[in-house]
């Protein structure tokens, strides 16, 4: 029987017409040839039994897809329900983090917008992916990027899944970065930090890279990938039910917005209005006994003594914005498309789906995207009304400017951090391969070349975390470059050079090119207006931590 089933699954594999009719992946083996028909009859069948002949046939099919492609056309065992859980946590990643930042910077309709244009944008990137896998014979990214344009395709391929994975490590450990130092500091105690070296992020990331992150990513094999995964998407639902949940319990305007307006006061109201501010941003606004003191109101100024003049864009500091264009603009279809980017992921999660058609990973994609859509709305959407314009590129570190002590936000640190470093080696592995695929292949396994890569690996992107200003810089140079190669512009290419089942002038061609223009038109814009950003702003004081 597992033969039988295996025979099953190849042929509904193979030879399942595609909605396009773009199976030309199949016309040479969808029947045998004449030798091999005459073959099969005069060894082992009747003329007339032409069940047991058509079942001859499609085993030698078999024999040959497994001899052409080896291990890509085999069985999958993982469910629909699965699948989509697998490919939303590809997807789910530090990008959640940064999409607030970004909706301060484009306000909230263009925000949605744009979001909704580059999830369409992906699901047709993943069409385009899945019907070149087909008519390209390969579910392995590089490998269709070798047999679409050579060497040149499949570097091209390497080096942008190598830079996005980096991005990712690199986010990742800012992540560590800003929020490790928080944690101990909650556990210490302390009001503030007052520059001991144990809260100093460029240290402790370090440490947590030596301590844990590099012994992990010595193992060769990750068998704890399967929990992180579940743990990592629990945590970012969590963080998200925080964030929704703060947002009912925060004033507006927040004490610290005055840091950074032309706030009108007496020379005498000024240490009082400093000491308000102080102890408001150390008070647990989670308590019901919340005073609107807080609020700089009318009521304020006699329940404290201190007085000011009312602040004339106080409204505006609390008025959401719908239309929004700066420097820091430029930064939001990268950071979306970094938000986005899972299509390394989408093959090898096509390849283990059980009884797998295009059709239905595209369905799994179509849920995975609108999934993460829907976790991503809502998480730009109240941590931007939470904070307006002085939201931060990392959005769960905004909330020290608020909070000292809050059991909540120390529970989603703790949980965020630890999927975090639990993430990075799982990111470094597919790196490694790469890398040692490119440079050493063929040779055999030497511990030294796997300890030194992933030490390699580490102290670049260590590197990056340290000398890099703010995430949003990650999110913004890894988003306009690798993820738009990864979601635009290599998907697009492969489908152009490897699908010949349509003319050049078809419409899906057409459809394709198109989407390869606006793919290095995305790419070379963002590029630009990044880098004029620092250039600048060099200091990157204007929207990160």
């Amino acid at each position: 029987m597992p033969g039988v089933v295996d025979r099953m699954e190849l042929r509904k594999v193979s030879t399942e017409a595609d909605d396009d009719s773009t199976n030309s992946l199949d016309d040479p083996y969808t029947e045998p040839t004449d030798s091999e028909k005459g073959t099969i009859n005069s060894q082992f069948l009747d003329d007339d039994d032409a069940e047991n002949q058509k079942f001859l046939a499609n085993g030698m099919m078999k024999k040959k897809r497994y001899e052409e492609y080896d291990e890509e056309y085999h069985p999958g065992h993982t469910s629909f329900g699965m699948s989509v859980f697998n490919l939303s946590n590809a997807i789910m990643g530090s990008g959640i983090l940064g999409l607030s930042f970004a909706m301060a910077n484009t306000g909230i309709v263009l925000f949605t917008l744009l979001l909704i244009a580059v999830a369409i944008l992906s699901l047709y990137s993943v069409h385009l992916l899945l019907v070149t896998a087909k008519e390209g014979g390969s579910l392995i990214y590089e490998k269709l990027g070798e047999r679409a344009f050579g060497w040149p395709g499949k570097m091209a391929a390497f080096g942008s899944i190598i830079m996005q994975n980096i991005g990712a490590m690199s986010s990742y450990l800012f992540i560590v970065k800003y929020e490790l130092p928080e944690v101990i500091r909650t556990f210490l105690g302390l009001e503030q930090s007052s520059g001991e070296w144990y809260l100093d992020g460029n240290y402790l990331v370090v440490f947590v890279s030596i301590g844990i992150i590099l012994p992990l990513s010595l193992l060769k094999n990750l068998g704890y990938l399967g929990y992180t995964s579940g743990f990592s998407l629990s945590c970012m639902v969590f963080f998200l039910g925080v964030v929704i949940y703060k947002k009912t319990q925060l004033p507006c305007p927040l004490p610290f917005f005055y840091h950074n307006s032309n706030l009108s006061t007496n020379g005498s109201d000024m240490p009082g209005l400093y000491a308000m501010q102080n102890h408001s941003a150390h008070m647990d606004f989670s308590r019901a006994d919340v005073s609107p003191a807080v609020l700089g109101s009318h009521d304020a100024h006699h329940a404290t003594g201190v007085h000011f003049e009312p602040h004339p864009e106080e409204e505006e500091m609390c008025t959401p914005k719908y239309f929004v264009f700066n420097s820091q603009t430029a930064y939001t279809v990268p950071i979306l498309a970094f938000a986005f980017v899972c299509h390394p992921e989408v093959l090898p999660i096509y390849s283990e789906l059980k009884d797998r058609s295009r059709k239905k990973m595209q369905n799994v994609s179509n849920l995975s995207i609108l999934a993460m859509l829907i976790m991503y709305m809502l998480s730009a959407l109240f941590g931007y009304l939470t904070f307006y314009g002085n939201v931060e590129a990392e959005l769960l570190h905004t909330f020290t400017k608020v909070y000292k002590f809050d059991t909540m936000l120390l529970l989603v640190r703790v949980a965020v951090l630890t999927a975090v470093t639990l993430t990075v080696p799982i990111v470094l592995f597919p790196i490694r391969s790469s890398i040692t695929t490119l440079l050493f292949s063929g040779r055999e396994f030497s511990w030294i070349r796997h300890v030194l890569i992933a030490a390699a690996i580490l102290a670049f992107t260590n590197m990056l975390v340290i000398f890099v200003p703010t995430i949003r810089d990650i999110f913004g140079f890894i988003g306009s470059s690798a993820a738009t190669m990864l979601i635009f512009v290599l998907p697009a290419a492969f489908y152009l050079r490897l699908v010949k089942s349509l003319p050049l002038r078809s419409p899906q061609k057409i459809g394709a090119a198109i989407f390869l223009v606006v793919g290095f038109i995305f790419m070379t814009g963002s590029l630009s207006l990044i880098v004029l950003d620092w250039i600048h702003n060099p200091t990157g004081s204007s929207g990160g931590h």
